[in-house]
């Protein structure tokens, strides 16, 4: 018997039917475009729907321009927006991840991107992610240019999504940081984080699952939040900080994002050979989650500074004589700074971080 013809075969299949809502993606892009417009700076239009992000960088100024990239995602963070049901934050924090890492090479973020997969498309919650993102945009002062959105059914549980964020920035040649005096005897600078940030939460949810908690319980040391709001509290971004002390002091020398790894991998990136860190760990007190974390696991102070901040987010190294300057234009733009320690040299076959104490164990 000879197969019919398709103009003969019954229409049972539909894309819809195969788990894709190309309306549900159309709606969304509705109601993401005043997000998106919401970010607009000089260089971008920041509106979206075309094939292209534009941005104009000659509209910005710069007179001999470097662009640095960075991506970056939120990890196992999104698993307790999800099961916490709190979805307006990630958004800030995948932002965040990206831009400071750009500004700790001297750069001024310009635009970002960012990639939203999930195995359903539920517009109310991709809505609430967007609007962190375009919350981080303007906080970082970039522009939202445009993204991507995939419905992939059968690749995520039920609720799932995942985020990556890309962000561009520029920097004037010889702008870019780390300077090539950096040197013993500077001073280390520690600017206060707002929690975990976006690292360490497979540890973090296996020690809150390990304990039987609920993310809907209050938080023992806090105002009444949920242990998932703190939990949830979205990485500080110190750009628009930094920016200011880098251009009205000129004496910032070099920075480190305190992301996974915490001080011990991340300062050395920023330090020439041959230079060490010398941390007083007695400068600043740990913020409460951190030793709530810390009691619930039973965490060791090696463990904890290795796998989280313990509340700095961003190292700054200033020259000795210039480095209450650059504080104070810190804490002129809202950050809470401690001088933490100092550069010194590296002893061979020395850890390039040294700790004087327990990390955030002020009293």
């Amino acid at each position: 018997m000879a197969p019919t013809s398709p103009k003969d075969r019954p229409n049972r299949y539909t894309y819809a039917g195969a788990g894709v809502d190309i309306d549900a993606g159309n709606e969304l892009v509705r109601a993401i475009g005043p997000l998106a417009a919401s970010t607009k700076r000089t260089g971008s239009d920041a509106g979206l729907g075309g094939f292209g992000g534009l941005f104009d960088l000659a509209a910005c100024g710069f007179k001999d321009p470097v662009l640095v990239a960075a991506n970056d995602g939120v990890g196992t963070k999104l698993k307790v927006a999800i099961e916490a049901d709190i979805h307006s934050t990630v958004g800030i924090d995948l932002v965040a991840m990206s831009v400071n890492d750009l500004v700790v090479q001297g750069a001024e973020p310009l635009f970002f991107l960012d990639y939203y997969a999930t195995g359903k498309l539920h517009v109310d919650v991709a809505r609430d992610v967007v609007a962190g993102i375009a919350e981080g945009c303007r906080q970082a002062g970039c522009a939202l240019i445009g993204g991507e959105t995939a419905e992939m059914p059968g690749m995520y549980a039920k609720g799932d999504y995942d985020l990556a964020g890309f962000a561009v920035g520029a920097v004037e040649r010889d702008g870019i940081l780390p300077r090539g005096d950096v040197q013993p005897g500077d001073v280390l600078l520690g600017l206060e984080s707002s929690g975990f940030h976006s690292n360490g939460y497979s540890l973090v949810r296996r020690i809150v699952e390990d304990n039987r908690i609920s993310y809907s319980a209050p938080f023992p040391h806090g105002d009444g939040a949920s242990i998932g709001e703190v939990l949830l509290a979205p990485t500080r971004i110190y750009v628009k900080a930094m920016l200011k002390a880098i251009r009205e002091t000129e004496s910032v020398k070099a920075m480190a994002h305190i992301t996974g790894g915490g001080f011990v991998e991340n300062i050395p990136r920023a330090l020439p050979e041959g230079v060490a860190a010398e941390i007083e760990g007695t400068s600043w007190a740990m913020p409460p989650v951190f030793r709530w974390l810390m009691e619930l696991g039973g965490l060791e102070d090696a463990e904890m500074g290795r796998t989280f901040n313990c509340g700095i987010g961003m190292v700054v190294v200033a020259a000795e004589d210039e480095a209450d300057k650059v504080a104070a234009v810190l804490t002129e733009a809202g950050e809470t700074v401690h001088h933490i320690g100092h550069l010194t040299e590296a002893a061979a076959g020395e850890p390039r971080v040294l700790v004087k104490g327990a990390l955030g164990s002020k009293a």
